[in-house]
């Protein structure tokens, strides 16, 4: 992703919250904007902004980030970042032959309750409540691709 932001410039508080949510996606499954949004209490557009002017060097899977529609977001030129595809593959995220990503089997069910409250976030309303012993890992925190 190129980023808008050279290394020296800071990203803004707001940026820093998203990207500290972003984080805790882990591989193998993908969030949408409106997840992240919604736990930083913000809007779609301005996670994507912060994910668009990410600094360089900064380790944030921006990848696991996609639209409502289990797709990639096309970038302001009109294209989807071909890079992001090919890192989500990388994970193991299988994409339908029009591009999507199943969000039943891939989707995120949010950062771990606890991780959000020592940070002042609030679950998301629409959360799915999973048991830690339904879930492959052990942990309710994520999803896992069967």
């Amino acid at each position: 992703m190129t980023s808008m932001r050279s290394a020296t410039e800071s990203p803004s508080a707001r940026h820093r919250v998203i990207y500290e949510v972003v984080k805790t996606i882990p591989a193998g499954v993908v969030a949408t904007y409106g997840q992240v949004a919604a736990i930083v209490g913000c809007g779609p557009r301005l996670v994507g902004y912060a994910l668009a002017s990410l600094p360089a060097g900064l380790d944030v899977p921006w990848q696991r980030v996609i639209n409502s529609q289990g797709k990639i977001s096309v970038r302001s030129d009109g294209a989807a970042d071909p890079r992001q595809r090919q890192a989500l593959i990388r994970e193991g995220i299988v994409f339908s032959v029009k591009g999507t990503v199943d969000l039943k089997r891939f989707g995120w069910d949010g950062p771990d309750w606890d991780w959000l409250y020592e940070r002042g976030l609030q679950p998301p309303q629409r959360v799915t409540l999973r048991c830690a012993a339904d879930s492959p890992s052990g942990s309710a925190r994520s999803r896992r691709p069967e």
